[in-house]
């Protein structure tokens, strides 16, 4: 095999705007239960866990969420919890004995549910527009998306029935392919009714193709400065109809989402240890000042703070 990485030789395959977005935010998940639950059990959280998942990995279970959802959960369907919200986990019929969390293999012959639950975490500070972006609760079933949380579930249940060296590391791992999977899926989904109300969002963009066009242009060439009628023309788009469906889909204007982009481009590069000047320059500012102006403006703290890890 040639030593030399060439996408060329991958048609269809690169960094699609999403993708950029994910690996500059950085995300880590955590399992913090993964268990079969037997017996007279409830878990109970009040919102403790910010931003988390479930996923029913055997059996069902009964979620309440109040004011957000109340129902069944049936084996492989994921909860994606964006919010604090208190929310509870129970059998569907009444269990009798005491609450036991066993392994897969300890609990075979019981009846219970398998729990896996991971709290999940950004490195970047820009998560907010992404998961405030997202519904306070994510529901994903498990039919509905069957082609990616079946592979992933049929690890997982492999993974728990012979637990080992680095078990921990691979249900991270699984977890955050899973986390990932959901706002794709939620994206996806969103597509297919981007006219509804109250459906504008910034993940909009990435799930229409034309528009994904142009911001993957943007996300390239952060300093460039980008026109209406530049950005149009790599949409294939007239300025109007851009600009227009731009906001609808989006609620930003093109230029909110540059000013965004060039934002997290430049937290992640003060984070590095990068000097505000060459940062400024780096994102699009002839002026230092300028630029320390609308990083205070978005993230609240100077990005001389940033850069000496000072939040």
């Amino acid at each position: 095999m040639n030593d030399q990485k060439n996408l060329n030789h991958a048609p269809g395959y690169g960094l699609d705007p999403l993708s950029e977005v994910m690996q500059l935010l950085k995300l880590n998940v955590s399992i913090y239960h993964n268990a079969k639950v037997c017996g007279g059990w409830q878990l109970d959280d009040a919102g403790t866990h910010s931003v988390s998942f479930h996923v029913v990995t055997l059996g069902r279970c009964f979620l309440e969420a109040t004011g957000h959802f109340s129902g069944e959960l049936h084996e492989g369907d994921l909860v994606l919890f964006t919010r604090a919200l208190p929310h509870t986990l129970r059998p569907m019929t009444s269990q009798s004995g005491k609450q036991q969390h066993l392994s897969f293999n300890d609990g075979e012959l019981l009846t219970g549910t398998g729990l896996l639950c991971g709290d999940i975490s950004f490195q970047h500070k820009g998560s907010s527009h992404l998961l405030d972006a997202l519904p306070p609760l994510l529901l994903v079933r498990f039919d509905q998306a069957k082609a990616w949380l079946q592979p992933l579930l049929q690890m997982i249940v492999t993974e728990n029935r012979a637990l080992g060296p680095v078990s921990k590391v691979i249900f991270d791992r699984l977890s955050e392919l899973l986390v990932t999977y959901a706002v794709r899926h939620y994206i996806m989904e969103q597509s297919k009714r981007l006219n509804c109300e109250n459906s504008a969002s910034m993940l909009a963009l990435y799930g229409d193709e034309r528009l994904a066009l142009a911001v993957s242009e943007i996300h390239q060439k952060p300093a460039q400065e980008w026109s209406l009628e530049q950005l149009a023309k790599k949409a294939m788009m007239s300025r109007t109809v851009f600009a227009e469906r731009f906001k609808l889909l989006s609620g930003w204007t093109a230029g909110q989402y540059i000013t965004w982009w060039r934002m997290q481009l430049a937290w992640q590069q003060l984070q590095n240890g990068a000097g505000v000047a060459n940062v400024a320059d780096n994102v699009g500012y002839k002026s230092e000042a300028a630029f320390s102006r609308a990083f205070k403006k978005m993230f609240e703290v100077s990005p001389g703070r940033v850069r000496r890890g000072v939040e």
